[in-house]
């Protein structure tokens, strides 16, 4: 294997004007598929997104929906009063205090804010940290990676429903983001702590959830000790991880009957519980409550908002996962069914707690009628597995965007639906996430711990929620600067209370999920922050025009029939994996293409504007360079060299017809001019344009034929760059630290770049470079 060593210097990436003069010069041309000369596109539909949905389609997702989004928040009831009252209930009325908070919260954050404010900022229907960081994206220019092409505006999802009044406060601050290189850092590091926090919520979800449900057991027989419980804990834990790789996301919709089935218990439940012990529990929708609560208990109040806020748990969940369903239908089934029945099974235990304030510790299942409590055992274990698959499904889409945009890691993406594009099972993720799980329950062991560390993930993600949402209000729906007063005061400021009063368990647990994010915000920022060096690496040592034409041109250097694909992130110009492989190997193929893979910030690219072909002139040279554009939400082709080979065919013939039309509106104002002098007849006009196109079409027909000949009888070659990423020598010390040890760490432990692509191995050459950063 060939090796280089490089030196080079990191320099500021070049603008247009620099990247035209040394970038080859290579015709700008539509995507394939696209033969409008003008724009004859559709208006792109999103399916289960329009706004002409029936009304019987939005009630099946509805339903179905109960099975995917709402296992976390709905099982919240099992540990949210045991967390909140974790001293016992000192006065009978701090049950109506806390009763007024659950409610208000639950009507403010994931009613108000996420059903109504949040789901309207998803990205054509997609949702999450990464949805929010995409809108920006694309409206104001701050990524980091400068990658992006004027012609990736032209994808049918790319562009932005903007209102037409434009207000200077946007305009400013969007001005302020493009300019300022920290703003853009700032929102990308906010996006991967958002991120990093849904994971950690994905561990203690599973633990909290199977714990509390497992411990209901302890009101039938007092034979179990809180270590038999957590022992039974992770027995079910570890075999819902272990079953994962069989694509269990589907168990959502299999089992949205039991959920729907919970709710309906925990809903009439509390309806029962009401009647029979404490009517006047009613009486908590006055927030006067709330007020005599924190004047009564001072501190200890304030510090048991930490178990309150747990009654929102899924809220963010719900926004992640509402591309697999509607907005619509997601709104139906939250306010007919889920907040309802939520509302009810925290009244109903209100009640029963004003008449039995001893049983706070475990408050759902005491509050259960005698018949009634091993169904709502069984039901319960069912419900918390659901929730806890959810939450993991969840967390491999998280996963699987930040890869596509360059912020993790690469590790294997293994697609578990035929139907459903965004599910997806990740095993090193799937692994890790068991042993965390694991770990958590068995070093806790009950749910007021666990609820300690629960809380802080929680809070932290809806508050960076909030801040993106803020943004986007400002920025790209121009919304009356009065209600984004009104915003901040009234949710942001709920939202920092409860984040002041998370805060305040650190020692408790609360460490955890901070000691977690703060582990994979570490792994995703070196990744990335090494990415972007390679990227500006590539950029500044690409080939110039002059030196390719050199290089095709020299004589020592032979042609062998085949098509040679070089895989490269440049996107700009020819990568300098190209001169590495040339200088060590003196053939080239017939047929080059320059592939290089890169994500946009879409959720989907349609299928026929994926492959952007450009030919790189002069066209004796017959080589190609292909951007090959995914959105963080796509699935990559099983039979990719197949496609990319039937679109270059494509490309060809799509150019050639572009030539022609342009030949002949030529000819036409040629033989307009030239008619007034008589100097040239018609015919001969006619005739020297006819065989220009003939001649056009039969170099046409020519390149195909090399085209179906290279990759039918001899075969495609995949060269890719076995990069060494070193430090250079001037570097200090934290970047020594960075690239040197940090990086190569994940490097030689993850998988390589062909891993994730599926290239056969018995075609594929690595062509080994050395860059020094």
């Amino acid at each position: 294997m060939a090796s280089v060593v490089v030196q080079t210097r990191l320099e500021i990436p070049m603008s247009d004007d620099q990247l035209k003069a040394n970038t080859p010069s290579i015709p700008l041309r539509k995507p394939y598929g696209s033969t409008d000369l003008i724009s004859t596109k559709t208006p792109p539909h999103h399916g289960r997104h329009s706004k002409d949905t029936k009304w019987w389609v939005v009630l099946n997702l509805a339903f179905q929906s109960i099975g995917i989004v709402y296992g976390d928040i709905g099982t919240s009831p099992l540990y949210v009063y045991s967390s909140t009252f974790s001293n016992g209930i000192k006065h009978k009325d701090d049950v109506l205090g806390v009763l007024s908070l659950v409610f208000y919260t639950l009507t403010l954050l994931p009613l108000i804010k996420y059903v109504f404010i949040v789901l309207r900022a998803t990205d054509n229907g997609e949702g999450g940290t990464f949805a929010l960081y995409s809108l920006i994206c694309r409206y104001a220019k701050v990524s980091l990676i400068p990658n992006q092409q004027a012609e990736d505006r032209q994808v049918s999802n790319y562009p932005l429903e903007l209102p037409s009044k434009r207000l200077k406060l946007a305009s400013v601050l969007k001005s302020s983001l493009e300019k300022s290189k920290f703003a853009k850092l700032f929102l990308l590091l906010i996006t991967m702590l958002g991120t990093s926090m849904v994971i950690g919520d994905s561990i203690l979800t599973p633990s909290i959830s199977v714990l509390s449900a497992v411990g209901g057991v302890k009101e039938a027989t007092s034979a179990l000790t809180q270590d038999m419980i957590a022992g039974i804990s992770i027995v079910i834990l570890v075999f819902l991880f272990m079953i994962q790789r069989f694509g269990t996301s589907k168990v959502g919709y299999t089992f949205a009957p039991i959920l729907s089935l919970w709710f309906i218990l925990i809903g009439g439940i509390g309806f029962y519980n009401i009647i029979k012990h404490d009517t006047t529990v009613l009486k908590a929708i006055n927030p006067i409550y709330i007020v005599e609560y924190f004047i009564r208990n001072k501190k200890d109040a304030w510090v048991s908002l930490g178990g309150v806020v747990l009654c929102t748990t899924g809220g963010e969940a719900l926004f992640a996962d509402v591309g697999h369903f509607s907005v619509r239908s997601i709104q139906v089934s939250m306010c007919s069914m889920v907040y309802p029945a939520l509302i009810l099974a925290y009244t109903g235990q209100s009640a029963y707690l004003r008449q039995h304030p001893d049983s706070a510790s475990d408050a759902f299942f005491k509050s259960v009628p005698g018949p009634m409590y091993w169904p709502m055992f069984v039901v319960s274990i069912l419900a918390s597995v659901i929730a806890s698959q959810a939450m993991i499904s969840g967390t491999f889409s998280v996963v699987h965007q930040s890869l596509s945009l360059g912020c993790f890691p690469r590790v294997k993406v293994v697609h578990t639906s035929a139907n459903h594009e965004g599910q997806v099972y990740i095993p090193e993720i799937n692994y890790f996430l068991m042993l965390a799980c694991v770990g958590v329950t068995f070093g806790f062991k009950t749910t007021v711990k666990i609820g300690n560390a629960y809380g802080i993930a929680v809070v932290f993600v809806m508050t960076l929620t909030s801040a993106l949402l803020v943004l986007i209000m400002i920025m790209i729906w121009k919304t009356n600067i009065f209600l984004i007063i009104l915003y901040v005061v009234t949710i942001g400021f709920v939202e920092l209370m409860y984040l002041s009063s998370v805060l305040y368990k650190f020692t408790l647990g609360g460490y955890l999920p901070l000691a977690f994010s703060a582990f994979l915000m570490i792994v995703m920022y070196v990744w990335n922050n090494v990415y972007r060096r390679k990227y500006r690496y590539e950029l500044d040592h690409m080939i110039s025009p002059a030196r390719l034409t050199e290089i095709f041109t020299n004589k020592n250097i032979s042609r062998i029939p085949g098509l040679a694909m070089f895989y490269s992130e440049l996107v700009q110009g020819i990568p300098p994996i190209f001169e590495h492989y040339v200088s060590n190997v003196p053939a080239l193929h017939s047929i080059i293409v320059f592939v290089s893979v890169k994500s946009l910030h879409v959720h989907k690219v349609p299928a026929e504007e994926r492959y952007f072909f450009r030919r790189v002139e002069p066209r004796t040279l017959f080589a190609f360079q292909c951007a090959v554009r995914y959105g963080y939400n796509d699935v990559r082709e099983v039979a990719f060299e197949e496609t990319l080979i039937t679109r270059l065919k494509e490309f060809i013939q799509e150019e050639t017809w572009m030539q022609i039309q342009t030949l002949s509106i030529g000819g036409k104002m040629t033989e307009a001019g030239r008619e007034s002098d008589r100097e040239i007849e018609h015919n001969e006009i006619s005739k020297a344009k006819q065989a220009k196109e003939e001649k056009l079409r039969e170099i046409m027909e020519q390149e195909i034929e090399q085209v179906e000949k290279a990759w039918e009888e001899v075969g495609i070659v995949h060269l890719i760059g076995q990069n060494e990423v070193i430090a250079s020598k001037e570097s200090k010390m934290m970047k020594r630290i960075l690239v040197d040890y940090a990086y190569n760490l994940l490097r030689r432990n993850l998988r390589q770049s062909e891993a994730v692509f599926d290239i056969p191995h018995k075609r594929m050459l690595k062509v080994g470079t050395t860059y020094q950063l």
